[in-house]
């Protein structure tokens, strides 16, 4: 018999090989520490209560500022040498884009819209483009949804020059792009209605603050996805071009731009979706359009208004998306197109079309939407919102009404998971999430994650931020679980995938904002309905991300579980699953950022705690009351991505 020598490898798979285990040291270092400071803990702090003495006041602070910036905004040179001249610019700015656009008349902008569809994404695309654009016209919202689109204009181009800028900072510098990851990751987890408060005490309520909130929230994607495109050019290639003497200015122009294409028009296209999202948002601090008919239906819970003014805003951003990614698709394919429409022809002839038809619609007196062509769909609308009340909302034998559901999750769930929370001691918390942050990450991320949360109860608003986080985890966990059962049948069944594919699509290309229509319609104002809000937006991202992670399993591994006669569910569980941890812990990441965004906005319809805080604040001009809120929101987004997200897919994320 064999023996093992000095160059044998010997496997150790007794106690000593658990004991090395880094999850496992990680969790014998902290039963010691909680042995220790457990009992002195709660000697000290018996109750949950987060103390007053570890409490700091800044209302009177706030308050400072807000009057400040009230006395001074019309006399200091900051706002009127430098602030001013940006809000004038912005206005006229928009206005410009808006004035053109109606200049065109209906008419000309939807040969427009649809002539630079096709010359972009192909035929298919321009039809669905006119279509879109006709639809928005026959729901009555033609010149709210000019007033979104010259908003977007105006909001996107300052997004792409941004994050344009930064990206090439980043990714021509290493230190530059050491600095700006952390802070563009921060901001990529934050929920958009953390923004608009302090802009509108700057700006005023009004479209500057508007666009300058819309271009904080969308810039960073594009300067992201740029700095990955330049840091990720092909080595060789660039070898080659500084080999010919080529200066770094003409190697950027040359090589690295080029090579950057595809990064760069995904970055486009994430900028332009989330840039429609805040948008929409943004109508909270005085953005016009749509987002603003969306904004005072939902205060008047008049759910016709709400659907006929959100529908467009769906097209909108199904039509952007489409454009954009086959754009992205059709990248190179110039090169080989015979058409003779191809290159600057064919834009000759679009803009020449284009500028035929709105001239057409000018002489004609055909330049506002036909008021026969309006199909008014509120009143039908309400009336079947009235018929849900009266047969669905309650008393269906069995099953029961959409209000008893919501009834239910807020008494078997959110309340049981917020009043648990709320009675946990406060150090016991900070215990938890920093066992969570280490043992997913390194000590960094759980001293990141413990001072997010501690900031919140420095804040005051513990208890608040406990009730958001409580609707925050009741939603993701039937987000997980509604999103892991599809994902894992997606995977398993190609036809699934190609059902559930188009729907997902437009899913995942409405604004966060829409989803609270539908949500009020079927469940009334509350908790709950917020939440269903947020698990409609979530349950997309997590069905995709969990399917193609299932799907990049190794196909070795799947084969050799089959030959030795594992079972479908023996494969899923034994094979799939824990290959795709990494994948599914993103799906899980992303379900908790996707469900904060929507569970914040949900203080619209009767969601409170931080979300309340912060809308109050907009409505109240109440700096402090909206400030401390809308901190308490960063901080919470911020501890649940320290929580959630790997070290390692945080590392990857900037690599």
């Amino acid at each position: 018999m064999a023996t093992a020598t000095a160059s044998s490898p010997v496997r150790d798979t007794g106690i000593g090989a658990l004991l090395r285990h880094r999850v496992v040291g990680k969790l014998l270092l902290l039963a010691v520490a909680a042995a220790v400071l457990v009992p002195i803990a709660n000697a000290k702090w018996a109750s949950g209560a987060w103390p007053g003495a570890l409490t700091v006041d800044l209302s009177e602070p706030f308050g400072n500022v807000t009057t400040w910036i009230v006395d001074h905004r019309d006399s200091h040179p900051l706002f009127v040498y430098f602030f001013g001249h940006v809000s004038n610019g912005i206005v006229a700015s928009v206005r410009a884009v808006y004035l053109v656009l109606l200049a065109g008349g209906w008419a000309g902008v939807l040969a427009g819209a649809a002539l630079v569809a096709w010359r972009v994404a192909g035929v298919r695309i321009a039809v669905l483009t006119a279509a879109s654009f006709g639809l928005c016209g026959l729901l009555g919202m033609w010149v709210p949804t000019m007033q979104t689109l010259a908003l977007m204009v105006v909001a996107v181009l300052a997004s792409v020059v941004v994050g344009v800028l930064l990206g090439l900072a980043a990714g021509l510098s290493d230190r530059t792009f050491r600095i700006l990851r952390p802070v563009l990751d921060t901001m990529q987890v934050l929920p958009a209605f953390s923004y608009l408060l302090p802009v509108a005490m700057v700006f005023g309520i009004g479209v500057p603050a508007a666009l300058i909130a819309t271009v904080i929230y969308a810039a960073p994607p594009m300067a992201r996805l740029t700095a990955l495109g330049l840091r990720g050019a092909d080595p060789v290639v660039m070898e080659a071009v500084t080999s010919l003497g080529t200066t770094g200015r003409q190697r950027l122009a040359s090589a690295r731009f080029p090579l950057a294409r595809k990064e760069l028009l995904l970055g486009l296209n994430q900028t332009i979706m989330m840039a429609l999202s805040m948008a929409v948002i943004a109508s909270v601090i005085g953005g016009a359009g749509l987002g603003d008919r969306v904004y005072q239906a939902l205060g008047s819970v008049d759910v016709g208004q709400a659907l006929s003014a959100g529908l467009p805003i769906v097209l909108i951003a199904v039509v952007l998306d489409r454009v954009t990614g086959e754009a992205g698709e059709r990248l190179g394919a110039n090169a080989q197109d015979s058409s003779p429409l191809r290159g600057w022809r064919g834009w000759s002839v679009a803009a020449a079309v284009t500028v035929a038809v709105a001239l057409a619609a000018r002489f004609a007196d055909r330049l506002d939407w036909p008021d026969s062509w309006v199909v008014n769909i509120a009143g039908p609308v309400n009336t079947g919102q009235e018929w849900i009340v009266d047969h669905l909302y309650t008393g269906i034998p069995v099953v029961g009404g959409t209000a008893d559901w919501a009834a239910h999750f807020t008494t078997w769930v959110l309340n049981p998971t917020r009043d648990g929370l709320q009675w946990l001691p406060w150090w016991s918390v900070l215990l938890v999430v920093a066992t969570l942050a280490w043992l997913i990450g390194t000590w960094k991320t759980g001293l990141t994650a413990v001072l997010a949360m501690a900031g919140i109860g420095v804040l005051g608003v513990w208890d608040k931020s406990l009730d958001t986080l409580s609707q925050v985890l009741a939603a993701v966990a039937v987000t997980v679980v509604i999103g892991f059962a599809i994902g894992i049948g997606a995977a398993r069944s190609k036809r699934l995938e190609r059902v559930l594919r188009p729907l997902l699509d437009i899913l995942q290309t409405m604004p966060q904002f829409v989803y609270l229509i539908p949500a009020v319609a079927l469940f009334g104002v509350g908790r709950a309905p917020a939440a269903f809000a947020a698990i409609a937006y979530a349950v997309p991202a997590v069905i995709r991300i969990t399917t193609q992670g299932l799907r990049q399993v190794n196909p070795a591994a799947m084969e050799s579980s089959k030959s030795l006669g594992a079972t479908t569910w023996q494969q899923l569980r034994q094979v799939q699953l824990p290959l795709a941890r990494p994948t599914l812990l993103l799906a899980v990441n992303q379900a908790v950022v996707l469900v904060l965004a929507v569970v914040v906005i949900g203080g619209m319809v009767g969601g409170g705690a931080l979300g309340y805080d912060v809308l109050y604040g907009i409505a109240q001009n109440d700096l402090a009351v909206g400030m401390i809120g809308g901190i308490a929101v960063v901080c919470l987004g911020l501890m649940l991505d320290r929580v959630t997200q790997p070290t390692e897919r945080r590392a990857k994320k900037g690599a």
